[in-house]
C-alpha cells in the first residue's frame, strides 16, 4: 500500500494538475478551443480514422509519462522515442496528423503562436473527436507543458495488453489514482485500438480464436458465432496488418454497444472479456449496457482524470515549437 501511495504521487495527481484551469487561455489565446474544433472538424471530414487515431494517442500519451504530447516526438539518430515503441507502432499517423494541424491553425494566430502546447492541442482534440463520433462533450482542463523527454524504454510496462485479466488492469490503473470503475470506462474507449469506435489487427486477438487452450483452442467465453466470424475475418497466417471493426454493432458511433457485445460473449480482447466474466466488475458493465446516460457520466470522471496524470511544470516542461520535436 504505501508503494501505491507513493506512485500515485509521482504521477502528479497534486501539485502538478493544481496549474489546470478550463479557461487558462482566456487572455492569450481566448479562441484556442473554435481552433482546434474547426482543425479536428476539417480531419474528420477527410477520414473517420481520425476519431479512434485521435483518442488511442491522448491515452497513450497519458499512461506512460503523464499527459505532455511525449508520444508525438520523432526519434532521432541518438534517441528512439516513445512512438516508436512496439506497443505504439499501430498508433495511426491521422492522430498524429490531427494534432500537428491544430497546432498549426492555433499558431496561425499571432496571439497564440507558440502560447498554446501540444499536450493541451491533443487534449481538446480528443474531445472533440469523442463529440463527433456521437459520445458526450465535456470541459477540457488546459495548461498542460509538454514534455522534455520521450524514450521508447519509457513505454516499456507501462500499457494495458489485450491479454490482461482484471487484477492486472486495476493494478495498472490504480498506480495512476484511477479506480475500477475509471479503468472500465476508459478500457473500453481506449485500450488497444479505442474499442467503441476502433479496428484492431488480427494478430492481437489471433490466440482466441485459434491457440487459447489445449482443451480449447476457441476462448469459451466467445460467443461460438462471433468466433466463427472473427476466423473468417482472420484466417490463419493472415497478413498481420489485416484489420477489423472492434464493435461488431456500431463500430462508428461512440456509444454504449460494446457494453452490449460483452454481454453476449463479444468482447475481442480477453482484457475486454473478462470485465463481465468477472464478478468483480461484471455489474457495472451490465448497468452501462442498458444505461448509456450513466455511462456517459463515468467516463467524463475518468477522462478528467486521466487528463490530470503526470502533468508538467515549468522546471520539466515547456510549450514546444513543433510538436513533433524538442525546442
Amino acid at each position: 500500500m504505501r508503494i501505491l501511495i507513493i506512485l500515485i504521487l509521482l504521477w502528479g495527481c497534486g501539485s502538478g494538475s493544481a496549474q489546470l484551469s478550463q479557461n487558462f487561455y482566456a487572455k492569450v489565446c481566448p479562441d484556442v478551443e473554435n481552433i482546434v474544433k474547426k482543425a479536428v472538424s476539417a480531419k474528420f471530414s477527410q477520414t473517420f480514422v481520425t476519431v479512434p487515431a485521435t483518442i488511442r494517442l491522448f491515452f497513450h500519451d497519458c499512461f506512460v509519462s503523464g499527459c505532455d504530447a511525449s508520444v508525438i516526438v520523432a526519434s532521432t539518430a541518438g534517441n528512439t522515442a516513445e512512438k516508436d515503441h512496439p506497443d505504439n507502432l499501430s498508433l495511426a499517423g491521422d492522430g498524429f496528423d490531427t494534432v500537428i494541424k491544430a497546432k498549426a491553425a492555433v499558431d496561425a494566430v499571432s496571439s497564440c503562436k507558440n502560447k498554446v502546447s501540444c499536450a493541451d492541442i491533443l487534449a481538446l482534440a480528443t474531445r472533440d473527436a469523442i463529440v463527433l463520433a456521437g459520445g458526450p462533450t465535456y470541459p477540457v482542463e488546459l495548461g498542460r507543458l509538454d514534455g522534455l523527454s520521450s524514450t521508447s524504454a519509457s513505454v516499456e510496462g507501462n500499457l494495458p495488453q489485450p491479454s490482461f485479466d482484471l487484477d492486472q488492469l486495476n493494478k495498472m490503473f490504480a498506480s495512476r489514482g484511477l479506480s475500477q470503475t475509471d479503468m472500465i470506462a476508459l478500457s473500453v474507449f481506449f485500450i488497444a485500438a479505442a474499442h467503441t469506435v476502433g479496428f484492431s489487427h488480427c494478430n492481437r486477438f489471433a490466440n482466441r480464436i485459434y491457440n487459447f487452450s489445449r482443451q480449447n483452442p476457441v476462448d469459451p467465453t466467445l460467443d461460438p458465432q462471433y468466433a466463427t466470424q472473427l476466423q473468417g475475418m482472420c484466417p490463419k497466417n493472415v497478413d498481420p496488418r489485416v484489420a477489423i471493426n472492434m464493435d461488431p454493432a456500431t463500430p462508428r458511433i461512440f456509444d454504449n454497444a460494446y457494453f452490449k457485445n460483452l454481454v453476449q460473449g463479444k468482447g475481442l480482447f480477453t482484457s475486454d472479456q473478462v470485465l463481465f466474466t468477472d464478478s468483480r466488475s461484471k455489474n457495472t458493465v451490465s448497468t452501462w449496457a442498458s444505461n448509456p446516460q450513466s455511462l456517459n457520466t463515468a467516463f467524463i470522471q475518468a477522462i478528467t482524470k486521466l487528463g490530470r496524470l503526470g502533468i508538467k511544470t515549468a522546471k520539466n516542461g515547456n510549450i514546444r515549437f513543433d510538436c513533433g520535436k524538442f525546442n
